[in-house]
């Protein structure tokens, strides 16, 4: 197994995830409220899962390792690229738990914004994962020998030792049916 099959199976709960946002926001269009709840589990899904858990692995250790690498200018460029998505994505996650405050506050104007965070996150994680999944992940492997690659496997699986996913499969399957 090379490690960056281990981050493209993660890819699977987060696109997951993201069409259980699909369906809030319809059930928002619908009903034209959100469910504060929701919002608490999506931004904790975001922050702990994709960023801490998924984006910890990519960043602290796939994009660290490939930093000490002569890249091509292309994949250079493609690793920025992703580096300042995962920034977006944290300043969205951010945004939509502060207009989450707004609105239980009252401010109902929050909900646009909250509207417009959740179609940031639909919009941001499909072409990301598409990106890292069929043109940055594999070939990036070139740049490692077996050994290295092996050592990597090594440092997700220790830095994965810290953490469960089952909990967040839990939590997105239990959101999914209360939609």
């Amino acid at each position: 197994m090379l490690p960056v099959e281990v981050l493209i199976s993660e890819h699977r709960l987060i696109e997951h995830t993201v069409s259980v946002l699909k369906k809030e926001q319809q059930r928002i269009a619908v009903y034209g409220k959100v469910d504060p709840n929701f919002i608490v589990t999506a931004v904790d899904f975001f922050r702990t899962y994709a960023d801490r858990y998924h984006h910890g692995k990519e960043e602290g250790i796939l994009f660290n390792a490939l930093s000490r690498k002569k890249l091509s200018e292309a994949d250079a460029n493609m690793m920025r690229e992703l580096i300042l998505e995962h920034a977006y994505a944290r300043k969205t996650v951010f945004n939509l738990e502060k207009l989450k405050a707004s609105y239980i506050a009252g401010q109902t104007e929050a909900l646009s914004g909250i509207v417009e965070s959740l179609n940031a996150l639909i919009e941001l994680y499909p072409k990301h994962i598409e990106k890292e999944d069929k043109y940055f992940f594999y070939p990036s492997m070139q740049y490692f020998t077996g050994r290295e690659q092996e050592q990597m496997l090594e440092k997700f699986h220790e830095y994965n030792q810290t953490f469960t996913d089952n909990r967040y499969k839990q939590i997105i399957e239990t959101l999914e049916r209360e939609l």
